[in-house]
């Protein structure tokens, strides 16, 4: 078995495990109010990270191109409250304006 696979298969098993643990430990009682905020804020937070990475990063450095561009347009247009549709738009057109230009 390949090192990928290992990894793919402890992921599975701890994945598993810590979703059976939950209801496990609270045997169907309510989540803890501070608890229950902070996983509320994880999947932005994660989401975020993720986003920042792909756009910023790559081979461990800090990269400004057009992405950045597009993700800084994208902003704009959510600070205007322009729909998701447009600012879609907007970050694609300005990303992809960049790259045509370099």
């Amino acid at each position: 078995m390949s090192a990928v696979w290992l990894t793919i298969a402890g992921l599975a098993v701890t994945t598993a495990t810590v979703k059976g643990s939950g209801p496990l430990t609270l045997g169907g009682r309510a989540l803890p109010g501070p608890l229950l905020l902070v996983i509320t804020l994880l999947a932005p937070a994660l989401l975020a990270a993720l986003v920042i990475t792909q756009t910023f990063a790559e081979d461990e450095t800090l990269v400004l191109d057009a992405r950045a561009a597009g993700v800084g347009a994208a902003a704009v247009a959510i600070a205007v409250r322009a729909p998701l549709l447009v600012t879609i738009v907007v970050a694609a057109v300005v990303t992809a304006g960049l790259r045509a230009l370099a």
